[in-house]
């Protein structure tokens, strides 16, 4: 079984930022967020000993989704600037690991993510090769594409404590299958990325119809010919009041699986540092740079 990595960059480092306290190197630059990001790198290259790794990022919005609705992820407050001046630090890192790096203007790494497991599923079956396919991130926006080939692999506690959803663990966790969250988001919304939903629509009401009538088209379609006779009135009402709200919900939680990328899986494949001494030499250099002296033990 071959596995496959794919890293949610920008979650990963918002995880690691805010996890960890304040690291400055000998010149004053804060490097927090790049030293929590290479503990979770190297513990999920340890533990899943990969064979194909790549990582996504956000670009600047907008994006597709503000287009559509303005005051998408309007609420989220801003990340210090501190944060963001870590990335193209965490990214010249990834490419002294050889890690290509995938991102497109106007889709979020979500997109991406969707995107290259759906190509990496396709490529794996033409190619007759079982691969396993893991998504490093903190957002769990990810779990709608946990399939029996898909897994999501993420940190309950800063940057430790690893958690890994499969079917059954998202099924176990939010009683819906993993395609329905994004009808469950539809339904009750989404705070974090101000997605707005049914006003008054929470969280175990929207569970319990989606366990009945299975998605929103259904369910409206029921609603419409009168035969959702087990919803309370106040419930039909809400409903029907948000009904626009909803489906422009669903078209916000649902992720892209057709970014316009070039995506090959075998131009992907990892190759440790150990075996390969530049590629070992260039990534301590850096390391050796930022004070991570303790993580140079660690390179894979």
């Amino acid at each position: 079984m071959q596995v496959f990595v794919i890293i949610d960059g920008n979650a990963l480092v918002h995880r690691a930022f805010h996890a960890l306290p304040e690291l400055t190197t000998k010149t004053g630059e804060i490097v927090n967020a790049v030293y929590g990001f290479l503990l979770g790198f190297f513990k999920v290259i340890k533990e899943l000993q990969p064979n194909y790794l790549v990582a996504t990022f956000d670009t600047a919005p907008p994006t597709f989704r503000h287009k559509m609705f303005k005051e998408y992820k309007a609420t989220r407050k801003k990340a210090p600037q501190s944060l963001y001046d870590q990335i193209p630090k965490i990214k010249d890192i990834l490419n002294s690991f050889n890690v290509p790096i995938f991102e497109k203007q106007g889709f979020e790494a979500d997109d991406l993510i969707a995107t290259i497991s759906e190509r990496a599923e396709q490529q794996s079956q033409e190619a007759e090769k079982a691969t396993e396919i893991y998504i490093l991130t903190g957002d769990l926006d990810a779990l709608q594409l946990v399939n029996e080939n898909i897994k999501v692999y993420t940190f309950s506690k800063g940057i430790k404590s690893p958690k890994i959803y499969d079917l059954e663990k998202v099924k176990k966790r939010f009683e819906l299958l993993p395609n329905q969250i994004i009808d469950f988001k539809a339904l009750a919304g989404d705070a974090s990325d101000n997605i707005p939903g049914a006003s008054g629509i929470g969280g175990k009401t929207a569970t319990e119809l989606l366990k009945e009538y299975k998605n929103i088209k259904n369910l409206y379609q029921n609603l419409k010919k009168g035969e959702a006779w087990d919803i309370k009135s106040k419930t039909k009402e809400t409903l029907l009041k948000y009904k626009d709200k909803v489906f422009l919900s669903y078209k916000l939680a649902k992720v892209d699986r057709n970014v316009p990328i070039d995506f090959n899986l075998e131009k992907c494949q990892w190759i440790a540092p150990s075996l390969k001494p530049k590629t070992k030499e260039k990534v301590s250099q850096i390391l050796t740079t930022y004070g991570f002296f303790s993580l140079i033990k660690r390179i894979p």
